[in-house]
Formats: C-alpha cells, sequence, structure tokens
C-alpha cells in the first residue's frame, strides 16, 4: 500500500518548508516581473512611473490573533499596502513580504496566512516578487507594494487643494472603528451581532479601481487631491490640506497652499446603519465617531466642483462631504472640531491598544 503525501499542514517547520508552502499560494512568474523570488534580487519590467508603498503590521499593534483569523491577517497587511496604491490611482503590480516568526506559528497557520493573502493578491493581479524570513518574539510582517499609474493619466497625490474645491469619500467611514470595539469588546462573537463594521475591520477593500478613475479623470483636468483614511478623517483631512505633516513643511519653504480649511457637511443619513446604532447605544454623536474612526481604507479627497456629477455617476460609493475653504479652521455640519483630536501612533495614551488609526 502506498503512503498518502503528507497534508500542508504536516510539512516540517523551517525555511524551507515555509518557502515551499509560500510557493503553493503565490506564483513564481507575472508579467511585470523578469525575475522573480529565488534569486538575490526580483527584476521589474517597468514601461510607467512607479508608485512605491510600505506598511508594517504588527502583533498587539496593528491586530490581535484573539480575534483575527490567519486567513484575516493576511489579507489585512496587503491590503493596507494596496489602499495607499489606491490613493495615487495606480494599477497594484506585485509586492514583498517579509516575515519574523514566533514559536508559536506552524505550517497550518501559515497556511491559512497565505491563502488570505493570495486571495488578494489574486484579485488584484499581484506578484509576490521576494521577501525576508526570520525568527521574532512577537509577529511581525512588513510589506511593500508597487503599482504603475493609470493611462491615461498620471499618479495622484495628497497636494494641490484649492478654496472652494469640494471634498469627497469614496467607501464607508467610521465603521471599521465600530468592528474594532465591538471585536476587542467581544471578541469574534461579534461577528454575529456587528458583521459589517468587523468585516470593515478584518477585512478592509482597496478601492483600487475608484483611484484609477479618479486619476484617469484628471488626466485633462486639475487632478484630484487624493489620500486613502487609515487614521480618520479628524486626522487625516489636515495632512490632505498641508495642515500637517509634510505637506505643510513643504509649504513653509515655498510649496503648496497656506491656511487652507474646510466646511464638512456629513449628515447621519450618509452612515452606515451599524454606526448609527454603535453611537445610540453609547450615547455618543454618530458623526463625530465617523470623523474619528480609522482603518477604513476608504479614500478622501478634493476636486473642482465641476468634476462632481462625472465622478458621481461613475464611481460607486462616491460621495460629497463639504468644501475647502480659505480659512484656516476645519467645520463640520458649522459646528468647529476643536474638541475632537484623531489617532497618533507615537502618543503614549494611543499607545497602550489596538491602533484605532
Amino acid at each position: 500500500m502506498v503512503p498518502a503525501p503528507p497534508s500542508p499542514s504536516d510539512s516540517p517547520f523551517s525555511e524551507d518548508g515555509i518557502l515551499a508552502c509560500l510557493a503553493r499560494h503565490f506564483p513564481q512568474t507575472h508579467a511585470s516581473l523578469l525575475l522573480g523570488r529565488g534569486d538575490d534580487c526580483a527584476v521589474l519590467k517597468a514601461g510607467r512611473p512607479l508608485c512605491v508603498s510600505s506598511d508594517l503590521f504588527l502583533e498587539d499593534i496593528h491586530f490581535r490573533r484573539s480575534y483575527f483569523s490567519p486567513e484575516d491577517t493576511g489579507h489585512k497587511a496587503l491590503a493596507v499596502n494596496v489602499s495607499d496604491l489606491a490613493a495615487c490611482g495606480a494599477r497594484p503590480l506585485g509586492f514583498t513580504l517579509c516575515l519574523g516568526l514566533p514559536d508559536w506559528v506552524d505550517m497550518a497557520w501559515l497556511e491559512a496566512f497565505f491563502s488570505g493573502m493570495a486571495a488578494l493578491a489574486g484579485q488584484q493581479r499581484m506578484a509576490l516578487a521576494g521577501g525576508d524570513l526570520s525568527r521574532c518574539q512577537q509577529l511581525h510582517i512588513s510589506v511593500t507594494v508597487w503599482g504603475e499609474t493609470a493611462e491615461p493619466g498620471g499618479f495622484l497625490a495628497r497636494g494641490g487643494s484649492m478654496p472652494g474645491d469640494s471634498l469627497f469619500v469614496v467607501g464607508r467611514v467610521g465603521l471599521a472603528r465600530v468592528g474594532l470595539q465591538m471585536l476587542e469588546t467581544c471578541g469574534r462573537d461579534a461577528l454575529r451581532d456587528w458583521p459589517e463594521a468587523c468585516a470593515a475591520h478584518l477585512r478592509p477593500e482597496p478601492q483600487v479601481d475608484a483611484g484609477l478613475m479618479l486619476a484617469r479623470a484628471g488626466y485633462n483636468a486639475r487632478p484630484p487631491a487624493l489620500m486613502d483614511l487609515s487614521d480618520g478623517i479628524i486626522r487625516d483631512l489636515p495632512r490632505l490640506l498641508g495642515l500637517s505633516g509634510e505637506l505643510r513643511a513643504g509649504a513653509e519653504k515655498g510649496r503648496g497652499n497656506h491656511g487652507l480649511g474646510a466646511a464638512i457637511l456629513l449628515p447621519q443619513g450618509l452612515l452606515h446603519a451599524e454606526v448609527l446604532r454603535c453611537a445610540r447605544e453609547q450615547g455618543k454623536n454618530p458623526v463625530h465617531e465617523a470623523l474619528l474612526g480609522g482603518e477604513d481604507y476608504a479614500l478622501l479627497g478634493s476636486c473642482a466642483p465641476d468634476m462632481l456629477p462625472s465622478l458621481h455617476a461613475a464611481i460607486p460609493g462616491f460621495c460629497s462631504i463639504g468644501t475647502v475653504t480659505a480659512g484656516g479652521g476645519i467645520t463640520c455640519n458649522n459646528e468647529p472640531l476643536d474638541c475632537l483630536h484623531g489617532f497618533d501612533h507615537f502618543e503614549s495614551g494611543d499607545r497602550e491598544g489596538i491602533e484605532a488609526g
């Protein structure tokens, strides 16, 4: 009697075993690669400008194993990077993956992790071009992605908003924050009562098609300003307008706009039912909760007002949410937002729990 071949989960846990596991999930060749995995470098076939981004995904900083399945972990580690490509109006091409693996990881966990990541990579037609493996005390995931600019069109950036421009989002805001709160409180039992909020947190869907449409819309006009919503509107809108971060530093050196503000109009009717229900049960303002919500990986942008009709018609989930102003303040529904402060990765009070942005 011929013995049955070992199942993938029975493969030896070694570097060669991990690479064999990886090879079962990710093709070796891709149209964008001249040379793929297995050599000292991958060689990219680049015809158009490339957009490149990197993100860390760290256990007990960005996720908890208690409610993230291995498939969820693989999906989200790649999705948060692909969202950056969407914000630049780029078509994803490939990525590298670096893993620091603690002692509890086994082949069964890796099979499921690679399965979740490969499903999204296949959906986006992305190649895994290489990476690195090492031991680590806690699970450490680092992904670098690249993609090419839209044709026709070019890449999009955060800068370029002007007074009178229309503000918009593509995708839900505040929903992932609700999912995080419920998963932290109830674990995976929260999936029963808060299914869409939990899905938004565990399995965000990058807005790649919308980013490409926005880039093409800017080909024969002033391009929209665009970024992804990873830390919430209250934190990310000032970055879009150049009121914080590197755009502000550039403006102080003579680049960019000075003194922009925003008048946000965000009626409760635009918010998801689970956001409204959570705020009602907690006695909170649902609009404020939506503004604070991070990790939605929606798109936040501004464009010339005459672009709105065509963008509304062409892009599912596109919503106008206000206007860029010449003043330096930000209001929402005619109220100042000075009392709201979004997530900061390095403020001591924000580092004690899982990131909300």
